[in-house]
């Protein structure tokens, strides 16, 4: 296997374990444990089903590690396309795993105050989620800045379809937009939802594409042949 398309699959296959273990922890485990408005309740799943918040936990902190490792793969991947940009796309990165990294921490506090609790347990726990879940918010800035010089890179390498660099860019402005509309216009609803729908479809695109494809094999030609050695 050509080392461009080894380096290109790696980084699909732990851009697709971010997002598995994202869907699993934030979308799956957190709504079964954390009932927004009735902390009494958020107390309750917490003591009657420890397990559950700790898989949640846990699984937070793989969204940490494979946004970390997805991070590095695609500056290895992209760093002879442009530097820059490659190295846009880690520091995003690893700034939003350690926002990410914020909220396993109070994840791990709620889970602690809820079995051994002191004061009002309740109110304690059912804050410490609705931190936790602020953090995943504004974390999603830099979710979207790291979308933009990806799909910059796509653009300026030619290694993959031009479409998704171009809908990689605009699913980062969403994403940027969709932050701010979560505060400012909080009853946004369907708008605030339909702001990520371009980012996660060149997500799922661009994730597929490096699993099934790697790059295109013009990019493994002269004169693409050196930078694609050098970025591997």
């Amino acid at each position: 296997m050509h080392p461009l398309i080894r380096t290109a699959r790696a980084t699909g296959l732990f851009y697709l374990s971010l997002a598995i273990a994202g869907a699993l922890g934030f979308l799956t485990v957190r709504p079964q444990v954390f009932a927004a408005g009735d902390a009494d309740a958020t107390l309750a799943h917490l003591v009657g089903n420890e397990s559950l918040a700790r898989v949640g936990i846990a699984l937070e902190l793989l969204v940490v590690l494979a946004q970390t490792f997805t991070a590095v793969w695609f500056y290895r991947l992209f760093r002879a396309v442009d530097a820059t940009a490659a190295g846009s796309i880690a520091v995003f990165g690893m700034v939003n795993a350690v926002a990410i990294l914020g909220s396993a921490a109070l994840l791990a506090t709620a889970v602690e105050v809820a079995t051994d609790p002191f004061g009002d347990a309740a109110s304690t726990v059912q804050l410490l989620y609705l931190v936790s879940g602020h953090l995943w918010t504004v974390g999603g800035i830099f979710f979207g800045l790291w979308l933009i010089p990806m799909g910059w890179c796509v653009l300026r390498s030619g290694w993959l379809p031009r479409a998704l660099g171009w809908i990689l860019v605009v699913g980062g402005a969403g994403y940027l937009l969709n932050a701010f509309v979560a505060y400012l216009v909080p009853g946004a609803g369907i708008l605030a939802d339909l702001l990520v729908v371009p980012a996660t479809v060149g997500e799922f695109w661009i994730l597929g594409y490096l699993i099934v494809r790697g790059v295109r094999r013009s990019a493994l030609t002269e004169p693409a042949r050196a930078a694609a050695t050098k970025a591997a």
